[in-house]
């Protein structure tokens, strides 16, 4: 089996599909960085060098008036509710959410590509696992080596969550390293405030406890790995049943781009909170915002991503160790 893996690893370098990947992180990550750093020099020139404290207080007040406003509606009144009451915990603590430095950068930048960038980079490198070895002619070759074909599937899988593993652990130190260049390596040990929890558009503040930023960033890849690992799974199914490379990332990119139109639509729809693609992003669950769908939290859409991984993967051995080959 190592034998196996090694081969479709040797296969992942040799298409340069890694490589691109990194260049394409690398590139984008470099943008979002100067990105940021443009609107930091803006806002300084604008608004000179603000306590966070006083501009904190500032969008307190701000939120007071929309919510006593009469054009509010009540769904945005609610949201805003539970944004001031963690803000003043935030207060209360001393808590600088916007500490500047490396680790910001990588806290947010981690939870604004959890949703496409990261499904996307895993759909590169899933979508032609097996559709390419029928495209190329290569499936009857491999198949009739003294090989059974789980094995031979199995070891394209665990090739598979190689890759996803490399391509997060890059994310990761690109984004530290490209934005600690600029911004500073400092703030990887300041507090950060987690555990909060939203039921009945009430915020429950009962299980609120500080975690270093380190730490709540490693938390934050984890999901990462797990979403990126299921997409890459489903996209993995695909390339096993649709012989077209093509084919399989349309699906997956319609899939994708539906979940994110889905997302900010599906509050009154409380059957879609069971597709795959509206339990994405699940680091939303550690900053404590409202779900899409009412009664979804953290365990119910790991839960949900789960089965949809694991359906994912019996249909790709099924279908693979059944199917005809032509």
């Amino acid at each position: 089996m190592t034998n196996l893996v090694f081969n479709e690893m040797l296969k992942l370098t040799g298409k340069r599909r890694l490589l691109v990947i990194a260049l394409i992180l690398g590139i984008l990550i470099s943008v979002f960085t100067y990105a940021q750093y443009r609107q930091a020099e803006e806002n300084r020139k604008r608004f000179g060098d603000v306590n966070w404290r006083v501009a904190m207080e500032q969008r307190i007040a701000s939120w007071q008036n929309r919510i006593t406003s009469s054009r509010t509606p009540e769904a945005t009144r609610k949201e805003l509710e539970i944004r001031m009451n963690q803000q003043k915990y935030y207060l209360e603590y001393n808590v600088n959410p916007s500490e500047p430095g490396a680790p910001t950068f990588v806290r947010g930048f981690v939870k604004s590509g959890i949703n496409l960038l990261l499904p996307l980079m895993m759909m590169i490198i899933a979508a032609d696992l097996v559709s390419s070895e029928h495209s190329a002619g290569t499936m009857k070759v491999l198949l009739t080596h003294s090989v059974r074909r789980w094995r031979i599937l199995l070891s394209k899988y665990l090739a598979l969550l190689l890759s996803v593993s490399l391509i997060i652990t890059l994310f990761a130190l690109l984004s530290a390293v490209i934005s600690g260049l600029v911004f500073g390596f400092q703030g990887w040990g300041a507090p950060v405030l987690t555990g909060f929890k939203v039921s009945g558009g009430q915020l429950d503040a009962s299980g609120m406890h500080l975690v270093p930023q380190w730490q709540y960033i490693l938390m934050e890849l984890g999901l990462a790995w797990f979403v990126s690992a299921v997409v890459a799974t489903i996209t993995f199914m695909f390339s096993v049943l649709v012989r077209s490379t093509a084919a399989v990332m349309g699906i997956m990119l319609a899939c994708l781009i539906a979940g994110t139109i889905l997302s900010t639509m599906v509050a009154s729809w409380e059957s879609a909170k069971y597709l795959f693609m509206v339990n994405l992003q699940l680091i939303s669950y550690l900053e404590d915002a409202a779900p899409p769908v009412e009664g979804m939290s953290l365990g119910f859409s790991l839960l949900v991503l789960l089965i949809w991984g694991s359906a994912a993967l019996v249909i790709s051995f099924v279908s693979f160790t059944r199917r005809d080959v032509y």
